[in-house]
């Protein structure tokens, strides 16, 4: 029944398979690259910021105060090492690194809690200075307390869009615009399922009402033209195609863009978590069972890292993770409790099949997307470059075509140009997007000093 636990991640998964953990006795090695607890969702504000729960996370904010001071009285039970990237995992051993230096640190048993970050999609100028994602502008907001412009443009779809242009409007900021690529028509067929949560979809609703009164323009089922600026001076503008055809322009000087989510998979790429292609979101998500089991041995996946469900899902995720780690282990579980978890993250299933109903990943757009626009922003990728690799280099897939164009050789390792690069590539050849399969994660996840030295456990 001994074993060392180590869980990758201190948002709300990863703090409930801790708590876990802590009940069962066990002392779990917890790894974050956040200064403090609380992932994405629920980021801390620095120690010397004095906003409240309720400004900085509004609806939410009696749950990130319980997330918050549940973990807090965790930390004298758990070997909590924050800061810490998780680079590589092999051979029974997560290697992180922190301040220069790197370790192996052994498990029996790996819960990876990754989280998510902002599904992207190549708009002409988006390569300009000035353009973020929805989690960037929202960092900066949580923690640097200021708004990436003096007059933003939000972009894209999914409750993320609304929420953080919500966020913004409260803290005082100039929000110009909302524009939603996602037709209006979409959420009204999505909402037997979106009605699985009705307190969220009220929440969604209100948002939606609150941007109107102050002022901001939201447009649905619009389609991005160009961000206008220049190389020098950034974002001037933001140019879409309304849904009767007429463009129209909205004048900026920051632009903030996201489509959905998606899952961060490289940890569980690493580790041989294998993967299946998810239709409906169009993405290739890890494997697993009803309580978090990958089909590699003693590796269990939770939260959006696995599948978007949500935060309010990730707790139950990351609880039930936990617990079939335990059961695996030997250890004696609440089976009522287990089946209750799994009868609430049903739930979520559904209400996230809503959301992808209702806000779908533009993925024609993103196939048809013109030749002269950057589709990898690190490498400076074009999508000719792209196809050529297709057309002349006679690519057959994504990951042929980075061998190829260098798509998703940058820093962001295909994060955010991966899906699009996958459209364009399957659209060219005239295959569905699954044959073009997906890039595949590299060791280190992200990118180390060279100098690096190597502590041993």
């Amino acid at each position: 029944m001994s074993g060392q636990v180590v869980i990758v991640g201190a948002g709300p998964a990863g703090v409930r398979a801790a708590q876990a953990m802590v009940e069962a006795g066990l002392r779990p090695v917890v790894i974050d690259e956040g200064r403090r607890a609380g992932g994405q969702i629920y980021r801390r504000q620095p120690d010397h910021f004095k906003r409240s729960h309720d400004t900085l996370y509004g609806t939410e904010a009696h749950r990130a105060a319980v997330i918050h001071a549940t973990f807090d009285a965790l930390l004298p039970q758990i070997d909590y090492r924050p800061e810490t990237l998780v680079w590589n995992v092999a051979e029974g051993h997560v290697w992180a690194a922190r301040a220069g230096e790197t370790e192996a640190i052994p498990y029996d048993r790996l819960i990876v809690c990754s989280g998510a970050t902002d599904r992207l999609a190549p708009v002409p100028g988006w390569q300009l200075a000035g353009c973020y994602s929805l989690g960037g502008s929202q960092v900066a907001l949580k923690a640097q307390a200021c708004s990436i412009g003096g007059a933003v443009v939000f972009m894209g779809t999914g409750p993320l869009l609304y929420l953080v242009a919500s966020q913004y409007v409260k803290a005082g900021a100039n929000v110009v615009a909302v524009l939603d690529t996602s037709p209006f028509l979409g959420r009204v067929k999505a909402l037997p399922k979106l009605a699985e949560q009705p307190d969220l979809l009220w929440q969604g609703m209100k948002l939606t009402l609150a941007l109107k009164r102050a002022g901001v323009a939201v447009l649905s089922g619009v389609t991005p033209a160009e961000i206008t600026g220049d190389p020098e001076s950034g974002v001037s503008g933001v140019t879409i195609r309304t849904t009767s055809g007429v463009l129209r322009h909205f004048e900026c000087d920051a632009v903030a863009m996201g489509w959905h989510l998606r899952p961060e998979t490289q940890i569980a790429d690493l580790a041989r978590a294998s993967f299946a292609f998810d239709a409906q979101t169009r993405q290739w998500l890890p494997e697993i069972d009803a309580d978090g089991r990958a089909h590699v041995p003693g590796l269990y996946l939770a939260g959006d890292g696995a599948k978007i469900l949500g935060a309010r899902s990730a707790e139950v995720t990351g609880e039930l993770a936990a617990l079939a780690a335990l059961a695996d282990m030997g250890h004696a579980v609440d089976k009522d409790r287990c089946r209750h978890l799994r009868s609430e993250r049903a739930r979520y299933v559904r209400f996230a099949q809503g959301l992808a109903q209702a806000f779908p990943w533009p993925h024609q757009f993103v196939a048809d997307t013109a030749d002269s626009t950057v589709v990898c922003r690190c490498e400076g990728v074009t999508a000719a470059t792209l196809r050529a690799s297709v057309s002349e280099a006679y690519a057959s897939e994504t990951n042929r075509a980075k061998a190829f164009s260098r798509v998703g050789m940058g820093r962001c390792q295909g994060r955010y140009c991966g899906n699009a690069s996958a459209e364009i590539v399957s659209a060219l050849r005239g295959e569905p997007v699954e044959c073009a399969g997906r890039l595949r994660g590299q060791a280190p996840v992200k990118p180390i000093p060279v100098a690096t030295t190597r502590t041993d456990v």
